[in-house]
This record gives structure tokens, C-alpha cells and sequence, in this order.
């Protein structure tokens, strides 16, 4: 039987080497949402921090049982702490943000507020990054472009973690990678309400920054694999067929031009056209191979979807006969068990 959830809200804050800003953070957070009068849990994920930062998480659980304090062997990624957080958090509605102070407290009713209009994914917008232009913004600028333009989701930062998100929307998903930026647009392949709200972007009081330049080429690479979750996911064969019948294709021109020259000119293909000779066997091999690969995806697409029961669709709410209404929570849920659950009610 599901834990039951005595947390309307949630708040997930993963952390890494945060010793001097969590406690402000932590105070910040329960002014803020004793201010509300709502219920509410705060979830801290130590991801591996080697200062103090799980001894304060103690001594703060120690005296606050609203507190939830989660530490990993080591430090693996701001996706798997986030995944973590999600995984524990027992509220319907769960708000992340960063450990660090750059995310303000005080907005978090903001994203309250806009959730209770009725979307599924909140994203705050950092509309003036306090970030160095070079290695933060423009790279930013540049990756959040392009993945509006993939995924179709129109959201200025998909970067930051000042996200608010229904559990039902969390609980579709499983976060591998960098993956947890991405969340919007994964919700948005399942039929999610997604909103944008302006936030502030406070400079950062102490210590020093986690991410840098670097992390651009794996966004980059990221990027490439949503776009893939995003549209073929459950078929395979028509992203990769489509490069194989292109390198058969191409392969199979060359090789009549090839065969042109040889038996109507009397050319010897070898000695005057060695290498695009090779390069007419390499296209069509290539394309073979591309053209196995797609129909290998297909069966394990539909070995994977079968063998766990999982829909390929995402399902809201069923109304039946009556008039009564059941809303449809979790990831894929299988023909099978599904009637077996509402045939319980």
C-alpha cells in the first residue's frame, strides 16, 4: 500500500557543499511557508557534500519534524539528488530549488499560486542572470533556444531548478543525466499544462559555483537525447531508417553511375574510380546496418512496453458510467493492472 501523503506541498532542495547557506535557506523557507499556512515538508538531498553540510541537515531534522534529510554515498549529479528528493517527497504538489540562495524563498506562493490555476509544471525564468556572460549566459541563452525549438515547449530557461511540478507529473518520468533541466519538455510529450513565471536571480552570498563551461557540450549531447526520447522513443525505424534509406540510396547511385561507366565506356572503375568506388560499398553498407539497427529498437520497444505493461499514452481521467470520475496517476500503466485497479473501487 502507497505511504500515505500528509505533505500537501513539498519542498526539494538538493545540496552540495552548502554548509554556510543552509541554514538562512532553511529558515527562509519555513517563514515562508508558515507565512502561506499551508502544510508543508522540506526535503534536503545531500549529494555528497564534504563539509558540514549533513551534521547541520541533523541537527536541523533534530528539531523539525517537517524536515526530511536524505544523504547519498556520494556526490552523483544534481538529477539523481533531485530524483532522490522526488522519490521521498510525500506531497501532491513538489517545488525544487537550488541550495545555494540564488533561487528566492519568498516566490515559492508565486508558483503556488500559479499551480492552483490549474497547470502541471511551473518553470521560473531567470530574466536578469546575475551569471558572467560568456561561459553562463550566452551558453544558456543559446541551449534554451534550441530546445524550444524541439521540443515545442515556449519557455525562456529550461536551466533553472526553480520548478514546481503536480507528484502525478514526477511520477510519469524517471531523471538519468543531466535530465532534471529537461522535465518541461518530457511533461509536454504526455499532454502537461506547463507555465513560466518571472523570478529573480539573487548573486550568489558564499562559496563558489558547481558548474562552469564545461557542462555546455553535455547539455549539447542532452539536448540530442530528449529530442530522441521527445519523438521516437516507440519508433526507432523511422529515425534511423530514414539515414539508412539515405546511405543505400546515395550508395546505389553512385554504384549505377559506376556500373555506367563501366559497361558503356569500357572505364576501368578501379583505376579511375577507386575511391568512390568504396565510398559507394561503405554508403550502402552503412545504411544496412542503420536500416538493423532501427528494426532491433523496434523489437525492443515493444519487448520493453510489453513485458512491463506500459501504455504508450498517458491517460487524465476516465469518466464513467454515472458519472464518476478516476484520475489516472503514475508512469505507463499496463491494460491489465489498470482494470484491475478501478475495478477495486
Amino acid at each position: 500500500m502507497e505511504k500515505e501523503r500528509v505533505a500537501r506541498y513539498s519542498i526539494v532542495v538538493p545540496l552540495y557543499n552548502e554548509e554556510d547557506n543552509l541554514r538562512p535557506l532553511y529558515l527562509k523557507i519555513v517563514e515562508v511557508m508558515n507565512g502561506t499556512g499551508l502544510p508543508y515538508q522540506v526535503v534536503f538531498v545531500d549529494d555528497g557534500s564534504a563539509d558540514g553540510t549533513y551534521s547541520l541537515l541533523q541537527d536541523i531534522c533534530s528539531n523539525d519534524s517537517r524536515v526530511v534529510a536524505i544523504r547519498l554515498r556520494r556526490n552523483f549529479g544534481q538529477t539523481t539528488a533531485l530524483q532522490a528528493g522526488f522519490d521521498y517527497a510525500e506531497g501532491d504538489v513538489i517545488i525544487s530549488l537550488d541550495g545555494d540562495l540564488q533561487h528566492d524563498p519568498a516566490e515559492i506562493p508565486l508558483f503556488i499560486a500559479k499551480i492552483n490555476e490549474g497547470y502541471d509544471v511551473v518553470s521560473g525564468w531567470r530574466v536578469k542572470r546575475q551569471d558572467t556572460w560568456l561561459t553562463r549566459r550566452l551558453p544558456s541563452r543559446i541551449a534554451n533556444w534550441i530546445m524550444a525549438r524541439l521540443s515545442g515547449v515556449d519557455i525562456h530557461d529550461f536551466g533553472t531548478t526553480f520548478k514546481a511540478y503536480r507528484r502525478e507529473i514526477l511520477q510519469r518520468m524517471r531523471l538519468y543525466g543531466d535530465h532534471h533541466r529537461f522535465i518541461p519538455a518530457l511533461a509536454s510529450s504526455f499532454g502537461a499544462r506547463i507555465a513560466e513565471i518571472p523570478i529573480r536571480n539573487i548573486p550568489r552570498a558564499s562559496g563558489k559555483s558547481n558548474y562552469g563551461l564545461s557542462r555546455t557540450i553535455r547539455v549539447m549531447l542532452d539536448l540530442i537525447s530528449i529530442k530522441f526520447l521527445l519523438e521516437y522513443s516507440t519508433r526507432p525505424l523511422q529515425f534511423f531508417g530514414l539515414f539508412g534509406f539515405a546511405g543505400v540510396g546515395l550508395g546505389a547511385l553512385i554504384g549505377f553511375f559506376l556500373v555506367f561507366k563501366k559497361v558503356f565506356l569500357h572505364q576501368s572503375i578501379m583505376l579511375q574510380h577507386g575511391p568512390l568506388l568504396f565510398l559507394a560499398a561503405l554508403l550502402i553498407l552503412s545504411g544496412i546496418q542503420l536500416l538493423s539497427v532501427g528494426l532491433v529498437g523496434e523489437m525492443v520497444t515493444r519487448t520493453y512496453f510489453e513485458s512491463q505493461q506500459k501504455a504508450t499514452y498517458t491517460v487524465q481521467e476516465i469518466i464513467s458510467h454515472g458519472g464518476r470520475e478516476r484520475k489516472a496517476e503514475g508512469a505507463g500503466i499496463g491494460v491489465g493492472p489498470y482494470w484491475q485497479e478501478i475495478s477495486n473501487h
